[in-house]
């Protein structure tokens, strides 16, 4: 069964009691996804306060609890078969991703945490210096760990 690879990264308020400001997913396939909520702006952290929020797009913000709904069309639109496999570097993805379907993801969703070794460093920096984009944007971090990804082959036991 082949499955589509989404990378996700999120943007939150502050490491105690995260609220989540965007959201960014990046699918293998090429499509991408990006939202910002509503978050409240005296929970942010300084440092929030100083990188984050200045490069929000500031557009359109989406509902938070609209996203639920969003969130799953569009992976149902860009699935291959019957799974995407969400791929995170962090446990605040996973857990401000829960947070938005309340515990109970869609069932074709499938989680990944993605391990040192299959992240290629210098191709995730090469990816922000050559397009030109900053870190702590959402989306970029998510592009720019779909750009660094390498899948590590399975060992056959023979």
């Amino acid at each position: 069964m082949k499955t589509q690879i989404v990378f996700i990264d999120t943007e939150f308020t502050q490491f105690d009691d995260p609220k989540l400001i965007s959201i960014g997913l990046a699918a293998s396939s090429g499509e991408q996804f990006y939202a910002e909520v509503p978050y409240p702006l005296d929970e942010c952290s300084e440092f929030v306060r100083k990188t984050v929020l200045p490069l929000l797009n500031k557009i359109e913000e989406y509902p938070y609890d609209s996203l639920n709904a969003i969130i799953t069309n569009w992976l149902g639109l860009i699935k291959i078969d019957s799974v995407v496999t969400l791929c995170y570097d962090s446990q605040f993805d996973k857990y401000l991703f829960l947070k938005i379907f309340n515990e109970s993801t869609p069932s074709f969703v499938q989680f990944r945490l993605l391990s040192r070794c299959e992240i290629i460093e210098l191709l995730h920096h090469e990816f922000y210096r050559i397009n030109r984009l900053p870190r702590h944007h959402a989306l970029n971090d998510a592009l720019a760990l779909r750009n660094a990804y390498r899948e590590i082959p399975t060992r056959q036991v023979r």
